[in-house]
């Protein structure tokens, strides 16, 4: 057994004497849910998380949406998981049809 010592920073961890700088990536920033002032081009993308199915596309190219509606439903580890729109605008690209299967960090929609 090995024990690893990760500083209260989450900067630095040391495991076996050997000290290593890390990054850590939550993966749920991929779905790219944040301020609106994040999107300084004006455009967000709906990324998965993790791999899985799409199994429902809410809306369409074209439409409408809110801060917080639900654009696209993907099943991951038999859980279903509404994205929604980091910000207000309109969709511009729908990537996926029902059905597909998806990779972790895929972009989905787009929003501008």
């Amino acid at each position: 057994m090995t024990e690893a010592f990760v500083s209260p920073d989450g900067k630095q961890v040391v495991v076996g004497g050997n000290e290593f700088e890390v990054e850590i990536a939550d993966p749920k920033r991929l779905r790219s849910v944040g301020s609106e002032s994040e999107y300084v081009d004006g455009v967000a993308e709906i990324k998965t998380a993790m791999p899985g199915k799409v199994v429902r596309i809410l809306v369409k190219v074209g439409a409408a949406v809110e801060k917080g509606d639900g654009v696209i439903v993907v099943e991951a580890m038999k859980m279903q998981n509404e994205m929604k729109s980091p910000k207000t605008g309109t969709v511009t690209k729908i990537n996926a049809t029902e059905g597909d299967t998806v990779n972790a960090g895929d972009v989905l929609a787009v929003i501008e």
